[in-house]
């Protein structure tokens, strides 16, 4: 069943009153109302595109957030074929927020990498809401250092709300394992796409995300620190997240004007959440145009892209 935001209320009430109009035309077949349900489809459908195509940056947020939204599973299950996870960074233990492992996409061997959120409570809570700790990052250092073995090209799909900050994560070094693991993404010899799918927040997200080609969905974001953090810092109160939302330019379309990303995927009218196959097939077939993109390039030459992609954010131009 799919759940509305708050933004979404005048949508939901219409297609609300479409759903009960077919359910009464179900019951009694001799009431004639075709004529009024396309109406109100056709009202409910014009004021979702006009809704989407306004979205401020906080209303992006939610959209990242939503809970139907396809999560890593949900891609690996509709791009890679032939997928063996594989768990434990051979140092501490297993950690079900970062998942990867190798299989095929489109007829060539990959390594895939990401978050996972968990679609229910009980899912949730395994994978610790997307928040990976150290051992999840040091995996992913584990299984990027296969896909290099193994020449492999590695794809990376991010969705978190940060890495988690608990004190076993922060006594067992989180930060150290999210530096090494950007280290050994910038230092690869093999392609790497990352596209983030929801939630790109913190070096939780960066960790897994320094690839050749970063790509956003539409309605996804990207940032430092959630804006919910950012009003804390500056306001010593979350009720500013949308403020900050907005200042932080968390958007993929801001993030594109900085340079910071290389490419936007559209997602549907409504979101990624409101037609989950169509996403995940759009974005394989981004996926696979990238790397077809990189196919040229030897390992020095990958590396040498990789680094000076990111060695130029931020910079201004001098006169």
């Amino acid at each position: 069943m799919l759940s509305y935001l708050e933004f979404e209320k005048p949508i939901a009430e219409l297609e609300g009153k479409v759903h009960e109009l077919k359910r009464l035309a179900q019951e009694d077949p001799s009431v004639s109302i075709s004529d009024e349900v396309s109406k109100l489809e056709s009202k409910a459908a014009q004021m979702l595109r006009d809704t989407y195509a306004n979205l401020d940056p906080w209303q992006k947020t939610q959209v990242a957030r939503h809970p139907n939204r396809p999560h890593f599973i949900d891609y690996v299950h509709g791009l890679i074929e032939d997928f063996t996870p594989l768990a434990g960074d051979r140092l501490f233990g297993e950690d079900a927020a970062v998942l990867g492992g190798p299989g095929r996409f489109r007829g060539r061997s990959v390594m895939v990498i990401g978050h996972e959120k968990g679609a229910d409570m009980e899912t949730r809570l395994k994978h610790n809401f997307g928040m990976a700790r150290p051992e999840g990052y040091r995996k992913g250092i584990r299984l990027l250092d296969m896909a290099e073995r193994f020449s492999m090209p590695v794809i990376t799909l991010v969705d978190t709300s940060g890495a988690y900050p608990g004190i076993g994560s922060e006594e067992r070094g989180v930060a150290e394992a999210i530096a090494r693991s950007m280290d050994r993404c910038l230092g690869l010899s093999v392609p790497m796409i990352a596209v983030v799918i929801g939630e790109g927040m913190s070096g939780g997200a960066i960790a897994i995300a320094a690839g050749n080609r970063v790509l956003m969905l539409e309605h996804s974001i990207y940032a430092v620190i959630s804006p919910e953090g950012c009003s804390s810092i500056l306001w010593r109160s979350s009720d500013k997240a949308k403020d900050a939302a907005t200042a932080m330019k968390v958007t993929a379309q801001s993030l594109e004007e900085l340079g910071i990303i290389d490419r936007i995927l559209p997602e549907p009218i409504g979101g990624a959440h409101r037609e989950r196959a169509q996403m995940i097939r759009e974005t394989g077939d981004a996926i696979e145009e990238e790397l077809r993109g990189l196919e040229g390039l030897g390992p020095d030459a990958l590396r040498r892209q990789r680094r000076d992609k990111f060695m130029a954010m931020g910079r201004l131009g001098l006169s």
